[in-house]
């Protein structure tokens, strides 16, 4: 699963692979929004943690990822 995190004052987006499902994904932010968490702490699929505060998300934008087109012909 494709997550993109927008971060105030940043011009550039936070992009990760998780192997975590969209409903989980969504509850976790839910939590750090609602105050129950200061952090939203997201692992992507090599187990490394993403950390933001919860007060600096701009946004979250949870999908599929993009399926990659190689070589010449690709339309």
């Amino acid at each position: 699963m494709e997550v993109r995190i927008g971060v105030l004052h940043t011009p550039r987006e936070i992009t990760l692979e998780s192997r975590q499902q969209p409903e989980e994904i969504e509850q976790t932010v839910a939590e750090a929004l609602a105050g129950k968490a200061g952090l939203l702490s997201l692992e992507d699929e090599h187990g490394r943690k993403v950390l933001v505060p919860s007060d600096r998300l701009a946004y979250i934008d949870i999908g599929d990822p993009a399926a990659r087109r190689v070589g010449f012909g690709a339309v």
